[in-house]
């Protein structure tokens, strides 16, 4: 090789391009197609974006739960446009009424009523709504979300964002590695079972019954059925439980079932972060304390519209200290009363101690209404 060979500079390979980032095919992936998800994909479209909502499911979603919406559910519904028909496929219903053997104590609502309706009614109208400002739907299991600084791939589309309202169990939580460590709340790990008894509902009221390890929950949910829960950290099935609450078993003694019985839990689920990235967390997706207070829907709607907000504000960052406020209320009001009622001293006085302080009973039920 010549000395002018050796001295002559290496040529420079050309740079290597970045491939370009693939166009969003949406603005919006939602997984999960219970209550949370489709108000969020309704909450979106109705502002401008294109949205399309994953699951896997075909039909409507149905879930083990009270199936009572507080008033600030029902106004959350209204504002989005979602049909319900008062004493057709919904039922109203005035406030609670918590009972324990020899006390009753009721607290009617200040923000108006409440309304229980069946968690496939309640699907089917917001799957209603959905499809009329727009929302597709795609029946498929999404997988694991990957995403960039630009998008987020899932359900096979691209979007610029995804909300993950895929329920208690999430699995995008679990994929994005946001689940918390499990840990045992107050009473241990709790579980829920639903069924539902063709009859005409007997109360104006969503009925609490209190146990010594157990609590009934029964929503009138149409003019011929009223739902029935158990939320218990005790094994066993409904039958079973239901003894614990003998006045309420004498009214059901031979009543029809409406529906089989389904179950959920445990109950307690927390996530690191609401957020990884461009995937938020909305509903039991980012957290739940416990079904005491009937509560989920209600925050569930508050987060899912933290998060359109965040997402039309291009601002992932501050979905944290939004899902924060939105949910604080519900989750110190159910962490004080868990811890108390698995006080066996403090459970058996609950129910007294509202009843002769009826003012403080309204007042905290008011606060979880709102």
């Amino acid at each position: 090789m010549s000395r002018h060979a050796m001295g002559r500079p290496a040529a420079r390979r050309p740079a290597a391009r970045r491939p370009a980032a693939r166009r969003p095919d949406v603005d919006l992936v939602v997984l999960g197609a219970g209550p949370v998800g489709l108000a969020a994909a309704v909450e979106a479209a109705a502002a401008g974006l294109s949205v399309l909502v994953a699951d896997p499911r075909s039909g409507p979603a149905d879930k083990a739960c009270g199936e009572g919406l507080m008033p600030g559910a029902r106004r959350s519904l209204e504002r989005l446009g979602v049909g319900l028909t008062p004493g057709v496929d919904a039922m109203p219903f005035r406030g609670i009424r918590y009972l324990s053997p020899g006390h009753c104590v009721t607290a009617d609502f200040a923000a108006g009523p409440g309304l229980g309706v069946r968690r496939t009614t309640l699907a089917q109208a917001l799957t209603a709504r959905a499809e009329a400002v727009g929302v597709r739907r795609v029946h498929v299991r999404a997988g694991a979300p990957r995403q960039d600084d630009e998008g987020v791939d899932v359900a096979g589309v691209r979007a610029r964002w995804c909300i993950a309202a895929d329920g208690l169990h999430s699995p995008a939580r679990r994929a994005l590695g946001l689940d918390a460590p499990r840990r045992t709340g107050p009473g241990g790990t709790r579980f829920g079972l639903r069924r539902h008894y063709r009859t005409a509902p007997w109360s104006e009221h969503v009925d609490v019954l209190w146990a010594r390890d157990a609590e009934a929950y029964v929503t009138p949910v149409a003019p011929d059925v009223v739902g029935v829960a158990v939320l218990t950290s005790r094994p066993g099935g409904l039958d079973e439980h239901l003894r614990a609450f003998p006045g309420l078993l004498d009214r059901l003694d031979g009543v029809e079932h409406a529906s089989s019985t389904r179950g959920a839990g445990p109950l307690r689920q927390a996530a690191a972060r609401a957020r990884a990235g461009r995937v938020l967390l909305a509903g039991d997706a980012a957290g739940y304390v416990d079904a005491l207070t009937g509560e989920g829907i209600a925050v569930g709607l508050a987060t899912a519209r933290e998060a359109v907000a965040c997402v039309l504000a291009d601002d992932a960052a501050g979905y944290d200290r939004r899902w924060q406020a939105a949910s604080r209320d519900y989750r110190v009001l159910t962490e004080g009363l868990l811890r108390a009622s698995a006080n066996p001293v403090l459970r058996r006085a609950l129910v007294p101690a509202a009843e002769r302080l009826p003012w403080a009973f309204r007042a905290v039920v008011d606060r979880l209404a709102a």
